[in-house]
């Protein structure tokens, strides 16, 4: 007898859980999601060459940080992974970063600096989204920034430049 009113409570709060609630989209899925698809755009490869991967990298680096592409130094490549450094414009240091690209996506993190926490890919909700895409030589970068806006810059990176 006691046994069915714990029953019946129990089944109560399992019915009030209910399906899970949908979870708000990434930044980076609403970005995809509205991307126009036209012929005359260059589709981007999902897995990049490593030639290709430190193109992108290089030309993302530079118009995420407003920086002149000869300034980002590519130190190496683990994987997918590409680490670079450049002169701080402000007091002369040295910034380093690591980046991943693939999908049309490019998706960095900072390293070196002073709060732990700050170093993290930056891929979350509210983080910019930075898209790439290939077109010969030339490589589009768009970066949507959390309100929506975006920016858009085209750097020039031949293939033979990243060959080293």
């Amino acid at each position: 007898m006691m046994r069915a009113p714990i029953l019946l409570l129990a089944l109560g709060m399992l019915a009030a859980c209910g399906p899970k609630a949908e979870t708000e989209p990434t930044p980076a899925e609403i970005v995809a999601a509205t991307a126009p698809v036209s012929d005359a755009v260059a589709q981007s490869p999902a897995v990049l060459t490593a030639v290709d991967l430190r193109r992108v990298c290089r030309a993302g680096l530079a118009a995420i940080h407003g920086q002149d592409l000869a300034a980002i130094e590519l130190t190496g490549l683990e994987g997918e992974v590409v680490n670079a450094q450049w002169r701080a414009p402000v007091d002369g240091g040295v910034m380093k970063a690591q980046c991943r690209a693939g999908d049309g996506l490019v998706v960095w993190k900072p390293l070196d600096l002073p709060d732990p926490a700050d170093v993290r890919w930056l891929n979350e909700s509210g983080d910019p989204v930075v898209r790439y895409a290939l077109r010969g030589d030339e490589i589009e970068i768009t970066q949507t920034l959390p309100d929506g806006t975006t920016q858009t810059a085209t750097e020039v990176v031949r293939a033979e430049e990243e060959v080293r």
